[in-house]
């Protein structure tokens, strides 16, 4: 896999939840779990099931930081 995306952390997938149109898989990275909302054809297509090794990748303009 070749992407343009600088941040992708490999993880394994702990929870695939699919509703009307949209999943929601939650990936193991180590130090916590990330939840993505993908669409359920792309979970299908990509055959993710819990156990699955998988990368998340994360594209985004900003980035917030946040202290209590």
């Amino acid at each position: 896999m070749r992407i343009s995306a600088r941040n992708q952390i490999k993880g394994t997938v702990k929870e695939v939840k699919k509703v009307a149109t949209t999943a929601h898989v939650s990936v193991d990275i180590g130090s916590q779990v990330v939840t993505s909302s993908i669409t359920n054809e792309s979970v299908d297509g990509l055959d993710i099931k819990v156990g699955s090794s998988v990368y998340i990748v994360i594209k985004a303009s900003d980035v917030m930081i946040g202290i209590d």
